[in-house]
């Protein structure tokens, strides 16, 4: 199958638009751990308005929610390739996964930490 593409700037767009949505559907009704940060993201968008925090603030948990879902798509997509390149266990294929994991794991513990910056002063 050959794919045509499509060099004008207006109708491109708007295909890579649509396949990003498309994208990010499919990591938020298939992947678990991107259906539990996106709870999360929401619990704690809620939590935002109830303790009605500022505008900074606001943009700090909106980037980290961002910036969590957006390493987390890229370490399933790494996962993905790896699994379909070598689908059986292997040793350095696993330390590839390994690392994009490691990746997320730092996302998350920033998140974490910012999360607790904007919150503790309105809860202690």
């Amino acid at each position: 199958m050959k794919f045509e593409k499509d060099e004008t700037l207006f109708t491109g767009r708007l295909k890579s638009i649509g396949f990003a949505f498309k994208g990010a559907i499919k990591l938020i009704t298939t992947e678990h751990s991107v259906m539990v940060q996106s709870s999360l993201a929401v619990i704690m968008t809620f939590a935002g308005l109830y303790f009605g925090i500022n505008r900074f603030e606001w943009m700090m948990q909106i980037l980290v929610f961002g910036l969590v879902l957006g390493i987390e798509g890229l370490n399933t997509a790494v996962e993905k390739i790896a699994d379909f390149v070598h689908p059986d266990f292997h040793e350095r294929i696993g330390f590839i996964k390994d690392i994009a994991a490691g990746a997320v794991f730092f996302a998350a513990l920033t998140a974490i930490a910012i999360g607790c910056i904007i919150y503790f002063p309105y809860l202690f």
